[in-house]
């Protein structure tokens, strides 16, 4: 059975003001989206709740173009996290890179000198803001041998962190046949970079790059429009059109957007922009429970104290709520009980759910703050016919 739980602080709190970690995949309303794109996909996301604000044809499988060089990174980031590389590491340019990815191909390059030596560093700003094809490919043979190699590595990655759609086959983004992914893995991408590897994620927000005597802006227009932008990558193959993979930040409320499709480069800067702002004046992030403050408590039958405070494991209990809706929603904490002992401290026993009206808009996992052992026998017989007579007596009423 589950067993809800009223707790009046947390109920006079949402109204007031709150804060969670809600489940991945949370979607507002239909209602609430009150906004439209001219791009063909995008996508906006809170990034403290995980919460989709707006969404348009988020799921089709597209060409990504120089977007998916985020993945290329992520796969970077992850072997320098792991020690397995360095940022002071030298990988050589080769033939193939140079000829594939410098100025003679016609895209993006960083203008990597052929059969030279470049660190790892500099080969990251050569990605990120000069978007260059010939980092990317020397990247690729120097970490699996072959830039084909290193698209499997890609792929297989993107399964690990749990982007399910997505394939790739190069490191650059140039048009290949199945190199695809959808306008919600690259925004769940973004924020895995985000969240993953702070370190690296500062020289998204860096405005200009050197290399080879030719300096180069960086290439993200969200950057000077003075909204709080600190990344991330653009992207554009003629099949596709113009996309960007966006984020900013304003009094501390972090927002993700991805838009593609566009039929010119001058929009994809103003359509994200737009977006963006719409989010930070519609919704906003507040505080409802500090990290280790206690939200409720929960029924443990058997145990010792037979009741277990609940927290946010951790961490601060988050909510993003519509401006305006703070007489609206209301919270419960929700729990599959009776919980049996023993409970040990940061189990997940819980949710807080969080309704707007009679739709439960938002959820978030709660914790076992404290330890509860089993207790005595005689205790844990007493509960366990407590525990049945009241599975008799719920049985009955669910009927009605």
């Amino acid at each position: 059975m589950t067993r809800t739980r009223f707790n009046l602080r947390t109920v006079l709190a949402v109204a007031v003001t709150a804060v969670l970690v809600v489940a991945a995949g949370t979607l507002w309303p239909a209602s609430a989206q009150t906004i439209s794109t001219n791009a063909k996909e995008a996508i906006l996301i809170d990034a403290g709740t995980n919460t989709v604000l707006f969404e348009k044809n988020a799921d089709e499988l597209m060409p990504p173009a120089s977007m998916s060089k985020l993945m290329t990174l992520a796969v970077v980031f992850d072997a320098l996290k792991k020690g397995e590389i360095s940022l002071d590491d030298t990988f050589f340019v080769s033939e193939n890179a140079w000829r594939k990815g410098g100025a003679s191909s016609g895209g993006s390059t960083m203008f990597a000198k052929l059969d030279s030596e470049i660190r790892v560093e500099d080969l990251l700003r050569g990605v990120i803001i000069q978007s260059g094809n010939d980092a990317c490919i020397a990247i690729a043979e120097n970490m699996a041998g072959t830039e084909e190699a290193f698209a499997a590595r890609m792929t297989k990655f993107a399964r690990e962190i749990g982007l399910e759609q997505s394939v790739f086959k190069n490191a650059t983004g140039l048009p290949a046949e199945g190199h695809v992914m959808t306008a919600r893995e690259l925004a769940k991408l973004a924020l895995y970079i985000i969240n993953t590897y702070p370190d690296y994620y500062r020289f998204f927000g860096e405005s200009e790059f050197t290399w080879n005597n030719i300096t180069q802006k960086n290439r993200n227009p969200l950057l000077t429009m003075n909204i709080g932008a600190d990344g991330l990558k653009t992207g554009y193959i003629e099949d596709a059109g113009y996309g960007l993979v966006g984020s900013a930040v304003q009094d501390g409320q972090r927002l993700v957007v991805v838009i593609n499709g566009l039929d010119k480069r001058k929009d994809r800067g103003p359509e994200a922009r737009k977006i963006l702002t719409w989010g930070f004046r519609s919704f906003e992030s507040v505080a409802l429970f500090d990290a280790s403050e206690t939200v409720g408590h929960a029924t443990v039958f058997g145990g010792l104290n037979r009741r277990v405070p609940l927290d946010g494991g951790g961490k601060p209990v988050t909510i993003l709520r519509p401006r305006g809706s703070e007489g609206r929603l209301r919270a419960r904490i929700v729990y599959t009980g009776p919980l049996v002992a023993p409970v040990m401290a940061g189990d997940q026993v819980a949710r807080l759910a969080v309704s707007d009206g009679d739709a439960v808009i938002m959820e978030a996992p709660l914790y076992a703050a404290e330890d509860d052992p089993r207790g005595p026998l005689y205790r844990r017989a007493y509960d366990a016919l407590f525990e049945l007579a009241a599975s008799l007596w719920y049985g009955d009423k669910s009927s009605e």
